[in-house]
């Protein structure tokens, strides 16, 4: 365990794409099991992790529901409910690797998880344990992004963690289409918003600078990047003032 982290407790924003791996749907043993390991790692060290899981491996609020000819507000309901799939999942494979873990819903659903309640949350961080905060925020028309923003506020973490998908930070353009486009090292909120860029939506970046919580955005798949990220090493793009 380390006292010289330089961030102590911490909310990790993990996409549901990260838990597709190779398939076009559903969850994949693989990522899981290396998110959790990840995961373990900066526990190990001494930091308190909260995680907040997205749902797009299963289900995305907005594309599916007009798929389906279903209204957003319902889509977004069912999103919510993959969100918790995920969870129990990561649940699942941080406690093979014998990490003390609790999933806490927005949504009421106590057979399998605790009701979202944000000082039994902040007491489960100081008792060692690693939340997994499922369901959103628990209401239509909010992405999993403003969810992690939000809940990173409650608890009062010190950093918000952006989990991305083989691009390692912020950059002026989809580095994937564009091989021109400009990774940034710092960029502020406002920067984030004005230039409309991709990488996260504006309430979640307004909401992180209104609490003045700096985040980190950053390539998952690089082994061992949360513990690099926790000790002060400059991984990925800092965004904040």
């Amino acid at each position: 365990m380390s006292n010289n982290l330089k961030y102590k407790r911490v909310l990790l924003k993990v996409s549901g794409e990260a838990l597709l791996g190779n398939q076009e749907f559903g969850i994949d043993q693989k990522p899981v099991e290396m998110i959790a390991k990840e995961i373990k790692e900066a526990h190990d060290m001494g930091a308190e992790i909260a995680v907040v899981v997205g749902g797009g491996n299963i289900f995305r609020g907005m594309k599916n529901s007009a798929k389906l000819g279903m209204d957003q507000a319902s889509g977004d309901y069912v999103g919510m409910l993959a969100t918790v799939m995920n969870a129990i999942a990561l649940q699942s494979a941080l406690r093979k690797l014998k990490v003390s873990c609790r999933v806490q819903t927005a949504i009421d659903m106590d057979k399998i998880a605790e009701p979202y309640i944000r000082f039994k949350a902040i007491r489960h961080l100081e008792k060692n344990r690693v939340v997994i905060f499922a369901a959103g925020t628990g209401n239509p028309f909010f992405t999993t992004d403003t969810a992690a923003a939000l809940r990173a506020s409650e608890i009062d973490a010190q950093v918000m963690l952006m989990a991305k998908n083989g691009v390692d930070g912020v950059y002026s353009d989809d580095p994937r289409v564009n091989p021109e486009a400009k990774k940034y090292d710092r960029i502020s909120y406002d920067d984030i918003i004005v230039k409309g860029l991709k990488v996260m939506d504006t309430a979640s970046c307004a909401l992180c600078k209104q609490n003045n919580i700096p985040i980190i955005v950053f390539d998952f798949a690089a082994k061992g990047s949360i513990s690099k990220i926790l000790h002060g090493e400059n991984i990925g793009t800092f965004v904040g003032e």
